[in-house]
């Protein structure tokens, strides 16, 4: 039985699909991933015909919460993994996420083996939220589970720091779902690798104004 949905927004990069999946797959984990694919990306549907897709309308900011969002309210499994569709799946991360969230934890940080703060619980990258936190409001009233006023990557930042204030956030650092980035050299430097810096750059002001809603 799928327990879990993996959400999956794509933006270019059809290389990926296959082996996200095949990785998914051979973890063992009662999960299926959704690709959430924007209208105009004709590889992308290529390269996910035969499984589980999602058409929305690209954005030009916000564009990966606003695809996550969309996503969860298409879906019905009891558990979302708020993914990408560079990464790949270890046995047991699955398990360990379901160890992790035994004290009633509804967000379930993991480790990505690429961002060092992912390994301690600062951060996660890549989150397990429960379909009833999904429900709930943001931290400013809006509807989520994702803020979608940044670009990117403040996104995973206020997830974790609104799960905390809710007494529903855990982290799962054995849970490892492998970030394929080009800093650790597995995987290639494209445009939007090359425009994180000033994506954070550009964003960080906001993030800073908003962190007061959750500290």
């Amino acid at each position: 039985m799928t327990e879990c949905v993996v959400l999956v927004p794509m933006l270019g990069r059809p290389w990926t699909v296959e082996p996200l999946v095949r990785s998914l797959a051979e973890s063992g984990a009662p999960a299926e991933a959704v690709f959430i694919v924007g209208t105009e990306d004709d590889a992308v549907w290529d390269a996910c015909r035969g499984h589980r897709t999602l058409e929305v309308v690209r954005k030009c900011r916000g564009d990966y919460a606003a695809k996550i969002n969309a996503g969860v309210k298409a879906t019905t499994e009891p558990w979302l993994f708020l993914g990408a569709c560079d990464i790949r799946f270890h046995k047991g991360w699955w398990d360990a996420c379901m160890n992790a969230a035994q004290g009633g934890a509804q967000v379930i940080g993991t480790n990505d083996l690429a961002n060092p703060r992912t390994a301690s619980g600062e951060l996660s990258t890549h989150t397990l939220i429960s379909r009833e936190y999904a429900a709930r409001e943001l931290v400013d009233g809006g509807a989520g589970p994702l803020f979608e006023g940044y670009r990117h990557e403040f996104v995973d930042d206020e997830l974790r720091g609104t799960a905390i204030k809710r007494g529903v956030w855990t982290h799962a650092a054995d849970a490892i779902v492998e970030h394929l980035h080009p800093v650790t050299g597995k995987s290639d430097w494209d445009d939007s690798y090359r425009q994180q810096s000033e994506r954070l750059r550009r964003d960080r002001p906001l993030f800073m104004r908003r962190r007061r809603l959750w500290r």
